[in-house]
């Protein structure tokens, strides 16, 4: 209790390898995470079984894959946290090269469940959406890149960067996937940011998005139909929209009560795009926040340790994978409230979905390598000897 209150305390290197991971390893996140999966179990049991008896599955199969899916991720995350920032570099790279391949891939061998857009490789027992695994190996390249042109004689990183994202989001446009497209190039903004790129360059990009807005709600009937839905003044009662909405005003405070609610039976995604509906109305705003409330520590506390980071790529790295998260927490959250367009994005480690609790668990296990405590001065320490 000690040191999560006044911070972890700098492992020696002839420690035991566990109690040095252990003593490095930022706990607060590590809880916060394992909080967020134990959440989504506890609301896959309310969502899911109406769903399993559509299908003619046995009750709780979704949950069941979920925590099969979910300790596998949290397995994954352990390990990588584990490895050391240039050993989860370099596998980035990897992962990064074969998830852009099976990217390209989709518009060949690909397959849209009739939803309308081409997302997901079918495997038979189940599938696999190749976007989920690009975006964390695309943060850790992309920081790399960026890095690299800190470096005297380095190359165009930040150009090569642009290009790398402008490809990928072209790419994942043509699914139609607009959700996954932002949030790709969110994270390189940010980490532009942090790299300190200019104001006037970054509001040209953000004209450069709306202008890409505009042509794709003129082209595309998918983009269209959800932004008219989301800017209407009525709301369909009928609508996944309208259910969530309606599922959220009656939750109220405490809500309606476990098993007691009743947009499970009427939302199709009520285990994936929409569980924060029915979390909110069987158990009330007091749940919705304290989920909220996790990812924020996930993300204050990832920010802290990364603001004292001497090293260029690790700070960067770790600033585009925790706002990455947080920014799909968000927008899952907004769009249930219809603060937002639809976006078909899941809650991380919430959301019921193979592909994207596993890339969650990567994302947040790279994070946590990243911000582990390494013997090393402060970053105000080498700002100061740069002005002397």
């Amino acid at each position: 209790m000690t040191e999560m209150v006044h911070g972890t305390i700098p492992a020696r290197d002839g420690d035991p390898i566990l109690p040095r991971w252990w003593g490095t390893l930022d706990r607060w996140t590590l809880g916060c995470v394992l909080a967020l999966f134990g959440i989504g179990l506890m609301v896959g049991f309310a969502a899911s079984p109406p769903l399993a008896e559509r299908n003619g599955l046995p009750n709780f199969y979704f949950v069941q894959r979920q925590a099969v899916f979910g300790l596998a991720a949290l397995a994954v995350m352990v390990v990588i946290t584990m490895m050391s920032p240039q050993l989860v570099r370099r596998l980035a790279v990897i992962g990064f090269l074969l998830s852009f391949a099976a990217l390209v891939g989709l518009p060949f061998a690909g397959t849209d469940f009739g939803k309308g857009a081409v997302r997901w490789y079918s495997l038979g027992f189940g599938s696999v959406q190749p976007s989920e695994f690009l975006k964390p190996g695309f943060v850790v390249v992309a920081a790399w890149m960026i890095s690299a042109s800190f470096e005297p004689g380095g190359p165009p990183g930040r150009l090569m960067s642009l290009a790398m994202t402008l490809v990928i989001v072209g790419f994942l446009a043509l699914q139609p996937d607009f959700g996954q497209a932002c949030l790709v190039l969110f994270a390189w903004g940010v980490m532009y940011f942090v790299a300190g790129a200019p104001i006037v360059l970054l509001a040209g990009l953000a004209g450069g998005v709306a202008l890409m807005g505009t042509v794709a709600y003129s082209n595309s009937e998918h983009f269209a139909r959800r932004i008219d839905g989301f800017l209407s003044p009525d709301v369909d009662p009928r609508t996944q929209l309208g259910y969530a909405t309606n599922a959220i005003q009656e939750g109220g405070f405490f809500g309606v009560g476990v098993g007691e609610g009743q947009v499970k039976w009427s939302l199709p995604d009520a285990h994936t795009d929409f569980i924060i509906a029915v979390a909110a109305e069987e158990y009330g705003l007091l749940l919705v926040l304290a989920i909220l409330g996790l990812y924020a520590v996930v993300l204050v506390r990832s920010l802290m340790r990364l603001v004292r980071e001497r090293d260029p790529f690790i700070r960067l790295a770790g600033t585009g994978l925790a706002c990455a998260v947080a920014v799909q927490a968000m927008v899952n959250m907004g769009v249930a409230v219809r603060l937002l367009p639809a976006k078909g994005m899941t809650l991380p480690f919430v959301s019921y979905g193979g592909s994207s609790v596993i890339a969650t668990g990567i994302a947040m296990g790279m994070l946590m390598a990243f911000t582990r405590t390494r013997p090393q001065g402060q970053i105000g320490d080498v700002l100061i000897g740069r002005r002397r």
